[in-house]
C-alpha cells in the first residue's frame, strides 16, 4: 500500500508515505487506491481511499490536505485543514502545524517530500517538468525558511517518477531547457525517433535540489511508467489509449 524512504524512516516527529495504487476500493482504470480528486473516478470511492491514507498517517480524513495542482512554482503555506473546494492553486505546500498530512498527487511527475526535524517544518511538492523548470523546488525551500527552517537541516526525497527510458520528448522541449537552464543538456539522451530525446526528469529534479542548497536529498529510484502493478502513469495510460488514470498520493506529517 505504501513505500517509505530510508532517509525519513525514524526521523523524530515525522510520518510519511509514498502510497502505491494497492489497498483501495476503486476499480477498473482506477484500481485500487486512487487518491485523485481530479480524476473521473466515483467521488465516494476516492474519499474512502483518501480516508485509508489518512488513517495510515495517523490523521483525520479532513486533515489530509491537497492542492489544485497547476504545474506552477506556487507554494502555499498551510495553517489548517480546508474544504476541498478551497484548495489553493499551487504545486507545493509547507506547514509547521502538527497533524496535517500534506498530500501531493502524481502520475509520472515527481513527488518530493521535505522534512526539517530541527525547525519542525515539513513540505511537499509536485515537480513535473514545468514546475521543476520554473522553480517550484527552490520556492518550496524558501517557504520552509520563512517558517523557520535552515537549508542544511532539510531532508528531501523524490518518490516514484517517470524514468528517462520512458520519457520521450521533442527537440523543442530540449531547446527550451537549454535556453533557460545552462548545462541542462546533460539530462537528455538520444531518442529512438528522429527529432526526439529521452528526458531524465529525476536527474533534473536532483540537480534543482542541489541548486537549492539541499545536501540531504535522495531518490527512491522507482519508475511509474515501468511498474503498472504499483503505480499509475499518465503516459502509460496515453500510450494504451485509456480514457483516464488514477493518481498516486505522497504525503508527510509533522507529528504533535
Amino acid at each position: 500500500m505504501y513505500i517509505e524512504a530510508p532517509s525519513l524512516v525514524g526521523q523524530p516527529g515525522i510520518r510519511h508515505a509514498f502510497f502505491t495504487r494497492a489497498g483501495g476500493v476503486s476499480h477498473g482504470l482506477y484500481a485500487s487506491l486512487n487518491g485523485g480528486l481530479g480524476s473521473q473516478d466515483e467521488p465516494a470511492l476516492v474519499a474512502e481511499n483518501r480516508s485509508r491514507m489518512a488513517g495510515h498517517l495517523g490523521v483525520a480524513p479532513s486533515h489530509l490536505v491537497s492542492l489544485y495542482q497547476v504545474h506552477s512554482a506556487e507554494v502555499a503555506i498551510i495553517d489548517g485543514p480546508m474544504a476541498l473546494a478551497d484548495r489553493p492553486r499551487a504545486d507545493a505546500m509547507v506547514t509547521r502545524v502538527p497533524n496535517l498530512a500534506l498530500g501531493i498527487a502524481t502520475a509520472d511527475c515527481g513527488p518530493i517530500l521535505f522534512a526539517d526535524t530541527v525547525g519542525r517544518v515539513v513540505g511537499a511538492a509536485h515537480a513535473g517538468w514545468k514546475g521543476a523548470l520554473s522553480g517550484v523546488i527552490a520556492a518550496t525551500v524558501e517557504a520552509m525558511e520563512r517558517l523557520g527552517s535552515a537549508r542544511g537541516d532539510i531532508i528531501a526525497v523524490l518518490g516514484p517518477t517517470i524514468s528517462q527510458a520512458a520519457y520521450e520528448v521533442g527537440d523543442d522541449f530540449r531547446t527550451r531547457f537549454a535556453e533557460e537552464v545552462p548545462g541542462s543538456d546533460a539530462h537528455f539522451a538520444p531518442g529512438q525517433r528522429e527529432g526526439h530525446a529521452q528526458f531524465d526528469l529525476p536527474g533534473f529534479i536532483a540537480r534543482r535540489l542541489r541548486e537549492a542548497g539541499i545536501e540531504k536529498a535522495s531518490t527512491l529510484g522507482l519508475c511509474t511508467y515501468a511498474d503498472p502493478e504499483r503505480f499509475y502513469s499518465y503516459r502509460r495510460t496515453t500510450h494504451g489509449g485509456e480514457a483516464d488514470y488514477g493518481r498516486l498520493i505522497s504525503a508527510i506529517v509533522l507529528a504533535a
